[in-house]
């Protein structure tokens, strides 16, 4: 097969629709296209080596049968188990399991002690390939940094497409019936535009950047913490206030008032709680780096002969 690669490469000095086609053949006269975003500062500015996406790593790699016991706040791992083994447990002989772990790592009694279970049903990031490509290929067109529409795809698409979240969100975007409505899709007995991918990209992208970019800008102005949209911690920071909301995520900040910045708020925000900004919205940060990290070495082992061709400008003129 001859595959048609265009990268969206993420420059220090802005500009997300700088594109580069390369080329990639698999020896046969079919062609296909795949949009992909590469962000280098994954790697340079060390989010590759944080326990926590390494710990995520682990769990999308992991089955459903097997688990990880683990501290919640730093994702130390103490051991790996069956998950078989540990439910069939009564709970006193868990809670003293946890305790020996406690004294063992010289813990606060405090400290939350988890059993996280594989998941590498839900993140089969290879059969996602064209759905992300398109997201990233339709946020570009509508002017929104399409790392957005990359992230939340790998996130939340390889298992929710038709199915609805614990709180009642659906789609490929993972939109709330109220969210989806008020950027312009119908939700209603008959219909549910949230399964549609075209549209529910659009909403998405609308929220990205009429709300959620917005309001980041806006609590980070509050607390005097300056910022570049092109940065990662800043998206990072985005895609917090896209699952959590910007009233949990401006709360959390306004009642601790961190003194951290740039990667070390991220980091600030994954070890601290307030209002409803809990241990799920801390995770999403952490899953956001690990997906994108297994997503980039997957798509350079799997597309190796890579050749030059011309921009993506050049190419859609």
């Amino acid at each position: 097969m001859r595959i048609l690669i265009y990268i969206l490469l993420i420059l220090p000095f802005g500009g997300f629709s700088q594109y580069k086609l390369l080329e990639m053949s698999h020896n046969s006269a079919d062609t296909l296209k795949i949009y992909y975003v590469e962000d280098s500062s994954l790697y340079t500015e060390k989010w590759d080596s944080l326990p926590q996406p390494m710990f995520w790593e682990k769990i999308m790699g992991l089955g459903e049968d097997s688990c990880i016991i683990n501290e919640a706040k730093t994702r130390n791992i103490f051991y790996w188990t069956a998950s078989s083994e540990w439910d069939e447990q009564e709970d006193s002989t868990k809670d003293n399991i946890r305790d020996s772990l406690r004294e063992l790592a010289g813990l606060d009694s405090t400290a939350r002690i988890f059993k996280t279970t594989g998941k590498s049903q839900f993140y089969q990031f290879d059969k996602v390939i064209s759905s992300v490509s398109r997201g990233v290929e339709l946020f570009d067109s509508y002017g929104v940094d399409p790392w957005y529409a990359q992230t939340i795809l790998l996130i939340e698409s390889p298992g929710k497409l038709d199915k609805y979240s614990n709180v009642g969100a659906l789609g490929p975007f993972q939109l709330m019936k109220g969210v989806a409505r008020k950027y312009g899709l119908t939700v209603n007995r008959r219909v549910d535009q949230r399964k549609d991918f075209d549209k529910s990209s659009k909403a998405a992208s609308r929220l990205i950047s009429e709300t959620c970019i917005p309001m980041a800008k806006a609590i980070l102005t509050n607390q005097g913490i300056t910022y570049k949209e092109d940065e990662l911690w800043f998206k990072l920071f985005v895609l917090h206030i896209y699952h959590a909301g910007a009233g949990n995520v401006g709360a959390l900040l306004q009642h601790h008032k961190p003194e951290e910045r740039k990667q070390e708020l991220l980091k600030w925000m994954w070890q601290n709680e307030y209002a409803k900004f809990k241990n799920a919205s801390q995770n999403y940060s952490q899953v956001a780096l690990a997906s994108n990290i297994i997503y980039h070495r997957m798509i350079n082992a799997k597309y190796k002969h890579r050749y030059n061709c011309t921009s993506f400008k050049e190419e859609i003129q």
